[in-house]
């Protein structure tokens, strides 16, 4: 935080009245700030006396503090020379220094003036200031407490020390010593009382800090000040969509903007209908967002803010591509821009460019040292593409007397943004009570995954599985191939093949069933909360049997956070021929359902929290054509995020949908799955 704009020490002059010139008029100019006025008054004045110090002193001030530093520096460098001893000239040349924000020969200068006069206001105010402006912020204390000891009360001093909290205050945040920072802070709201500066960097320092409740507060108590109301209800706006409270948010914000008018500060009510745009935006209301940002680029041309908040709305609307020509015109505008180079970085993660986003954040770090949105940008990056170890154990059982234990370790190790290697070990050993038939598999493959380009991305495991059942052992090649393609807006389409060996009970892991499935996902998602996802399987087996399955899903998002959405989900099979002594196999087979779906995300969840994931559903199904009978599935899954790196969940699933082993009958799993990112961040990063 720069203090330059403050440093305003004092007229440091003499009236010499045997000069017999009235120069009382020109001491008005400088006292109240008519540095033009000063300039033309002193000027004249130097072309009748040129060599008077006094006049000199006064010019040089005026031209110093009406944006001609150098020049002031250049005069005030004459006058030292001819008055090598003089005190007040000297104190004059350190003021210039600073005006020329050359505060490393500023400390020296002024620490030789402090010794020379350990007294002097105008010394230790100087110093101060430049020790501030050098970012040494306790010197700075200790010097403007100095200062105010020689003139307490002096408004110049109390000033610069309010100033120097805040530096103080905000190094400490960007260290991320938040309790130092909110001591300083406090300190100050204790000398200055609600000061508006105070108030706003507590309230932003708790917002970095997570203490929304605490921001809440802070802006609150600005809002007692009526000059302020807009500027607290931006901020409180803020806290709002923080808190997902989007709808309080757009109300805080529409208050806000309809307060504006011709006499409004200019930054005010620029900041407040930026705000306001955000709030539009974070509402889904893109329609109006997107009229109120065409009117400001007609207004603002070209202007960065405006730039920004069309980059944003196309971002919610995931017209990637479109953010990102703003986001190249706000740098080719500005290069040190933040919301150019850290809303790039965003906007090239989600476009797959991914080592192009590390640059684009990195670039934000050059200019915005430590700053902690970028930071936790690559943290987060980085932990997409470190190494990865999954495990999970299970039971299942069901009304036909099966039981069946599992465990499965998965290990995902990138060795680029574009390539990386797969691991898979299954086990699973399953049991009849009632036949007393019993049998067990070890899956073992190993596999890579490479993004070809941006919008498309290959993922390949081969392996073999090796079955000891009741009447024989065997050993079968397992493989799974797929490609998942993003070429359209929120749309994904995953295709490939897979296969696999039925081990849903020991009887079918007897029959050594080799299935070869054939399969496409499908997902779209739209900007008004409507999404759909199909599924189409077709599956050759080695016992000459054919199926089809077509599963279908159209549901709605009620809530975002929690995700709160409700549905309906078909399902159809068909299979060639009708084997039922040995699997289900009917030659048509109809679900219909309707769910609700709750989630708090585990990957969006923050570290030391719950997360969760739960189904509920009911329906009907339909095999061959029999009379329609009612089916019930409820899932869910609870676990605990650790860290960043770490999390464990139970999961289970209890349904009585029918399977491949029968209809009329219920099935029940319950498992623990832990998670644990096995490498602080990506290997290939340093």
């Amino acid at each position: 935080m720069t203090l330059k704009s403050l440093i305003n020490i004092g007229l440091f002059f003499i009236i010499f009245s045997a000069t017999a010139q009235n120069m009382k008029e020109g001491f008005t100019y400088l006292e109240t700030g008519k540095y033009n006025k000063a300039e033309s008054f002193f000027s004249t004045v130097l072309e009748d006396y040129p060599n008077n110090k006094t006049a000199r002193l006064c010019y040089g001030r005026a031209i110093g503090l009406n944006g001609k530093p150098a020049e002031a520096n250049t005069l005030f460098t004459g006058l030292l020379a001819d008055y090598p001893n003089d005190f007040e000239v000297k104190l004059n040349y350190g003021e210039s220094l600073l005006w020329n924000s050359n505060f490393t020969d500023a400390k020296v200068y002024y620490q030789s003036l402090v010794e020379e006069d350990a007294t002097s206001f105008a010394a230790l105010l100087g110093f101060a200031n430049t020790l501030s402006n050098l970012k040494e912020y306790e010197d700075a204390l200790v010097m403007v407490n100095k200062a105010l000891d020689v003139s307490p009360g002096n408004p110049n001093a109390l000033v610069s020390k309010k100033y120097i909290y805040l530096g103080y205050a905000y190094q400490n945040q960007q260290g991320q010593n938040y309790e130092k920072a909110e001591t300083l802070l406090t300190k100050n709201l204790e000398l200055y009382g609600d000061d508006k500066d105070t108030l706003l960097n507590l309230a932003n320092l708790y917002l970095i800090w997570n203490k929304l409740d605490s921001a809440k507060i802070m802006y609150n108590r600005l809002a007692e000040q009526p000059e302020h109301k807009i500027i607290s209800l931006n901020g409180l706006a803020l806290v709002e969509h923080l808190n997902g409270k989007e709808k309080k948010a757009l109300e805080l914000s529409t208050e806000a903007f309809n307060s504006l008018n011709e006499t409004t500060d200019p930054n005010i009510t620029k900041q407040t209908t930026e705000r306001y745009a955000q709030a539009l935006i974070w509402n889904k209301k893109y329609k109006a967002a997107k009229n109120l940002i065409d009117t400001l680029i007609i207004k603002h041309p070209n202007k960065n803010w405006v730039l920004a908040l069309r980059a944003t709305l196309n971002i919610y609307k995931s017209n990637f591509k479109e953010s990102l020509v703003d986001y190249n015109q706000i740098l080719e505008n500005d290069s040190t821009s933040f919301d150019g180079n850290l809303g790039k970085a965003n906007v090239l993660k989600a476009l797959g460019q991914y080592d192009n986003a590390y640059t684009s954040a990195e670039n934000t770090l050059k200019f915005y040292d430590n700053q902690k949105d970028a930071i936790n940008f690559i943290s987060k990056l980085d932990n997409s593409f470190a190494p990865v170890l999954e495990s999970s154990v299970s039971h299942t059982f069901d009304n036909g007397d099966n039981k069946a234990f599992a465990s499965s370790n998965t290990v995902e190790y990138p060795l680029s943004t574009k390539f990386k290697l797969l691991g898979n070990y299954n086990y699973r050993t399953t049991s009849n009570t009632v036949t007393d038939i019993n049998a067990n598999s070890n899956d073992l493959s190993l596999g890579l995954g490479y993004q070809l380009i941006p919008s498309i991305t290959f993922k390949g495991t081969a392996g073999i599985t090796s079955a000891k059942a009741e009447s024989t052992d065997y050993t079968q090649l397992l493989t799974d191939i797929s490609f998942n393609i993003k070429s359209f807006k929120r749309q994904t389409l995953d295709i490939g093949y897979k296969r696999q060996i039925e081990s849903f009970n020991a009887e079918l892991l007897d029959q050594e069933l080799v299935q070869n499935n054939y399969y496409a996902n499908y997902n779209l998602s739209t900007n008004f909360n409507l999404g759909w996802f199909t599924q189409l399987i077709y599956t050759s087996q080695n016992d000459g049997n054919k199926r089809n399955l077509l599963f279908t899903s159209l549901y709605y998002n009620l809530l975002p956070k929690p995700a709160l959405k409700v549905g309906v989900n078909y399902q159809y099979i068909t299979f060639k021929e009708q084997v039922p002594t040995i699997y289900f196999s009917p030659e048509k087979f109809n679900v219909y359902e309707v769910f609700m779906n709750v989630i708090k995300n585990e990957d969006s969840a923050k570290p030391k929290t719950w997360f969760y994931n739960l189904t509920a559903a009911y329906g009907y199904q339909f095999i061959e054509d029999d009379a329609k009978q009612s089916t019930y599935r409820f899932q869910g899954a609870f676990g605990y995020k650790f860290s960043e790196r770490s999390l464990l969940n139970v999961y289970g699933t209890h349904s009585n949908i029918a399977s491949a082993t029968a209809a009329g009958f219920t099935f029940t799993e319950i498992g623990l799955r832990f998670k644990w990112q096995f490498l602080k961040k990506a290997s290939f990063r340093k």
